[in-house]
């Protein structure tokens, strides 16, 4: 995919793109600029050639990359595409994105190793008293050298724990980073339930066959001793976890959360620990209540910060948006449909029309183009039930009276026109 990014072939080194009937022009190479929000790995922002210019003062990019700030797209009148360098986009207003045509990208499995690294060892560190021991063996720094070992052995009883093996893994969201856990609690020698309402094939079919599928979530919930919740946040799953969820739990199992805070309700799982209902909370979101319970364990938002980690989700964000910019292709986006084109070498205009997913606009757009006399390539459409997304490939240059017949119809969102000279 890097001949896309960095040149390769010849014919789209002179290019130009139109967007909401404002064309922008330059003598060799459009210059898109890019704006990056928090601290970006290099290791994408390396992929960019000299058609980009990036930078984090930016006040009217055509692209962001960005991780976890809050990002008001209202703030950038040309902004075209976000790519959230991470698999959570709840920082990202998507609904009014895509009131404005702008795509929303997002980087799904580019983090799930380091995700899935961080929760085993987590749960291992609570059923074996490890931080506990931990410090104890801290503790003895105060002590006369020979009198360590007898301590050791007279007090490590208290710290006796449990293995993983033989335990019950219920995985709550079989996307990438779910199918890896649920994956890797079959490696661990687990018993492993497995639910997700709106399963992928693609990441189903990457499922161990020794995973058990449930129908149902409380199916999952009852039957297993460590629950580990790997969803999204959105209006289906905010506050899921609330006492009705805890209530189908197992009688002392361990809630993990590892996916994001606000799925979770805290007084319920707070209640649920004191009454002894749920034996431990392991959360990657720390609040002053939860990390005051003697029942929990927390880390600071530790899940995806690796180096392999952000360097996989930067490279992924600047090609996702890299392609889209330059050619009106997406993948992984949030909000818009998937698709891909590359245009033959006859083609001179790229047409990108966004839509509201309605009938009729196909035989619109072509009806249009055909009282012009504008001859068309090749056209595809996608759509998601929301938007249309339509790629126009056409052997001339279009004039502005004609895009300009499209944009005046009330379900169009917006155009683009990419010009290859």
């Amino acid at each position: 995919m890097n001949f896309l990014l960095r040149g390769g072939t010849e014919w789209y080194k002179y290019l130009s793109f139109q967007f909401l009937g404002q064309v922008d022009y330059m003598e060799k190479k459009m210059q898109y600029r890019i704006k990056t929000i928090n601290a970006i790995s290099p290791e994408g922002l390396e992929l960019l050639g000299n058609e980009y210019s990036v930078d984090p003062a930016d006040k009217n990019p055509h692209g962001i990359v960005i991780r976890s700030s809050q990002l008001d797209v209202d703030d950038f009148p040309e902004l075209l595409a976000v790519a959230r360098a991470g698999a959570g986009v709840n920082n990202i207003a998507v609904d009014r994105a895509t009131e404005k045509g702008i795509c929303v990208f997002n980087t799904p499995g580019a983090n799930a190793n380091a995700v899935v690294d961080l929760v085993f060892p987590m749960i291992g560190i609570w059923l074996r008293n490890i931080y506990q021991g931990i410090s104890f063996c801290k503790s003895l720094a105060d002590i006369p050298p020979d009198q360590v070992d007898g301590e050791v052995e007279s007090r490590k009883a208290a710290f006796r724990g449990v293995e993983i093996a033989g335990k019950t893994l219920g995985v709550i969201g079989l996307g990438q980073i779910g199918v890896r856990l649920a994956n890797g609690g079959i490696n661990r020698f687990m018993k492993v339930y497995g639910f997700d309402p709106y399963p992928s094939l693609d990441n189903i079919h990457n499922l161990s066959p020794e995973v058990t599928v449930t129908r149902a979530m409380r199916d999952t919930l009852s039957q297993s001793e460590i629950v580990s919740l790997h969803l999204p946040v959105n209006e289906k799953t905010r506050g899921l976890v609330d006492a009705d969820f805890v209530a189908k739990m197992k009688p002392g199992a361990i809630l993990v959360n590892y996916a994001r805070g606000p799925i979770v309700n805290e007084e319920a799982v707070l209640s649920a620990l004191d009454s002894g209902h749920l034996s431990a909370f392991i959360s990657d979101f720390p609040t002053p209540a939860v990390i005051a319970h003697p029942k929990t364990l927390t880390t600071p938002h530790l899940g995806a910060s690796t180096a392999e980690s952000e360097g996989n989700c930067s490279r992924m964000a600047v090609e996702e948006l890299s392609n889209y910019l330059r050619y009106g292709s997406i993948v992984h986006s949030v909000n818009f449909p998937n698709i891909e084109s590359i245009p033959e070498s006859t083609v001179r205009t790229r047409l990108i029309v966004i839509n509201k997913d309605v009938p009729g606009m196909i035989a619109f757009v072509t009806d249009v183009l055909g009282s012009k006399g504008v001859n068309i390539v090749s056209f595809k459409n996608e759509s998601n039930g929301i938007v249309g997304y339509n790629i126009i490939d056409l052997e001339s240059t279009l004039d502005k009276s004609v895009v300009a017949e499209i944009e005046a119809n009330e379900d169009v969102i917006r155009t683009r026109q990419i010009t290859f000279i």
